[in-house]
């Protein structure tokens, strides 16, 4: 097989989205080493590929006026890909992978519609019946390679990484563990209710450890919200980091615990500690990937309410998760850290914990 010298792969998705493509760019890299691999991403999305080793650049893709698409398409077309694996399943990216003029069109359309005459392969597996990772990797088949896929990575320059540990030592300046709560979700009904993750918060911080909520900036109310909620006010970091500057803060914290999102993956990424808390959609599906992710989940069958809304009220799957339940596992994933805190200690504050 004639492998290609220039490949584009597309996610035009969200944050968490992206960050579970990431395994594939490592294979193409051993498997391709000749091919320049382009990555096709939504604006704000494009921050946890950066410094990525195995991608030689990121595009965006426009939404402007349609001078400017066109442009945009034009410049795709000059860029004259041999390659394009599409790991959307949108009607946007199939027609731009058209537009490619490529010869090789991998794609997905589960939903039967004419998007899939824009490819010249369709993955035909069943959505749903694997986890997003081993979703991904299918198109790689069409490339002739069939590599077990690793773990999603972010990659932090030496700089970031430096920044992050001084931020940590800085937030828990008496060397007490930092504890991240992500209580945002896109959706209303996969977030777990604020008042809950004000109680959390109180718990966590009454055995010891350092808590900090993060978020973008849109989300700072909710911070807010939960601060004023709180008796021991944890940090508000929502909308005060970059992309890259929060996965270099969640590479030294122990633990990050929030609703099924990005920033789950995000700290799965770097090796941080994930306990995610799931309601309508599957972990077996889009649970954090690693050795060091936890879930909660209720497996209620959502499917009668998972659009537009849940009508189920205090019966709702996330609801039903408790403070109790969420902090007893906390403290099971921090207590079993223990063994290994001497050696956290010493990557933040320096040997034997001497920046305490």
């Amino acid at each position: 097989m004639i492998f290609p010298k220039r490949i584009l792969l597309i996610k035009l998705r969200y944050i968490g989205d992206v960050v579970l493509s990431t395994p594939l760019l490592r294979i193409l890299a051993k498997r391709v080493p000749s091919a320049s691999v382009s990555f096709l991403v939504n604006r704000g999305t494009e921050g946890v590929l950066q410094g990525n080793p195995y991608l030689h650049e990121t595009l965006l893709v426009s939404r402007g006026s349609w001078k400017s698409q066109v442009g945009f398409i034009a410049a795709l077309r000059r860029a004259h890909f041999d390659a394009v694996l599409d790991l959307t399943d949108g009607d946007r990216s199939a027609f731009l992978s058209l537009m490619t003029g490529a010869p090789l069109r991998v794609g997905y359309n589960r939903e039967n519609r004419i998007r899939g005459k824009c490819y010249t392969h369709v993955v035909t597996s069943d959505y749903g019946s694997m986890h997003m990772v081993d979703y991904h990797a299918q198109v790689l088949s069409f490339l002739g390679i069939s590599d077990s896929i690793g773990q999603p990575e972010i990659f932090l320059s030496p700089m970031e990484e430096e920044q992050g540990r001084q931020w940590v030592q800085c937030l828990t300046p008496s060397g007490t563990r930092l504890v991240l709560l992500h209580p945002s979700a896109r959706y209303p009904f996969k977030a777990w209710p604020p008042e809950r993750f004000a109680a959390l918060a109180d718990r966590l911080a009454q055995e010891g450890n350092t808590v900090a909520l993060i978020g973008n900036h849109r989300e700072d109310l909710l911070g807010r919200r939960i601060c004023e909620l709180c008796h021991s006010v944890p940090h508000n970091l929502m909308g005060k980091t970059s992309l890259p500057q929060l996965a270099g803060l969640m590479k030294f914290s122990a633990l990050l615990i929030g609703n099924d999102g990005g920033p789950m993956h995000m700290a799965g990424a770097v090796g941080c500690s994930v306990l995610g808390l799931f309601g309508p959609t599957d972990p077996a599906v889009w649970g954090p990937r690693g050795e060091g992710g936890s879930v909660i989940y209720k497996s209620l069958d959502c499917r009668e309410c998972f659009y537009p809304g849940c009508h189920r009220g205090e019966n709702s799957c996330m609801k039903m998760i408790t403070v109790e339940e969420v902090f007893d596992k906390a403290l099971d994933i921090l207590s079993a850290q223990t063994t290994q805190q001497e050696l956290t200690a010493s990557r933040i504050y320096g040997k034997a914990g001497s920046g305490a």
